[in-house]
């Protein structure tokens, strides 16, 4: 769904662009079909060691950022679907038009954010947050050579150093039984619900955006 939107939305703007970077300590084998499925003709980037989310405080996928020419954050931290799927379980119909209403007037669209919003949005990572990422990198380490029992050892500690991040979760349980959609992962997105949280926070849209 992501292409069609880049095509339409480069032939308004040639200065439009998707890079989309997928968090996968799997690499090329594991995340590489999935863009050659989609033929993208956008950007693609594969991040075995989750910088971007890191540098980004971002803690779910798909995540969005909105950068403009200028190299300013206009909107970032957001569920990024372009559509909704099975039926309304998850993702959104309303996030594309208020891209398309971006990329047609830029800094007068009135879903920019101001600077101090932006902020606001920005994952606020505890002390302790900020030790997760160094733990998830040691996993990776051991996970790409084969030391499975280390990898474990550090995806959890990095788990536990930062509970935010669904992206950690994820990556962990990808490599169980059941993997992202199982019994661990439902059991986790239902004690952050319990608790008042959410998987993904809700989209700041006004009703009736074009």
């Amino acid at each position: 769904m992501w292409q069609v939107i880049y095509d339409e939305l480069k032939a308004e703007d040639e200065n439009f662009e998707i890079i989309s970077v997928a968090q996968d300590t799997g690499g090329e084998d594991a995340a590489g079909p999935i863009f050659d499925a989609a033929d993208v003709t956008y950007t693609s980037l594969i991040d075995v060691n989750h910088l971007i989310s890191s540098l980004y405080n971002l803690v779910n996928v798909p995540s969005g950022v909105w950068i403009d020419e200028e190299g300013r954050i206009a909107r970032i931290n957001e569920g990024t679907y372009a559509q909704e799927h099975f039926n309304g379980a998850f993702g959104t119909n309303e996030y594309v038009p208020i891209v398309r209403d971006w990329v047609k007037k830029g800094a007068e669209s009135q879903y920019v954010w101001d600077t101090s919003k932006v902020r606001e949005s920005i994952v606020d990572r505890t002390p302790e947050a900020e030790k997760a990422q160094p733990a998830f990198l040691l996993g990776s380490y051991y996970f790409q050579r084969d030391n499975e029992a280390k990898a474990e050892q550090y995806w959890t500690l990095a788990q536990q150093l930062d509970p935010t991040s669904w992206n950690y979760l994820r990556q962990d349980l990808l490599y169980e039984e059941g993997g992202s959609a199982g019994p661990a992962w439902q059991q986790r997105v239902e004690e952050v619900e319990a608790a008042g949280g959410a998987y993904y926070a809700p989209l700041e849209i006004e009703a009736g955006a074009n």
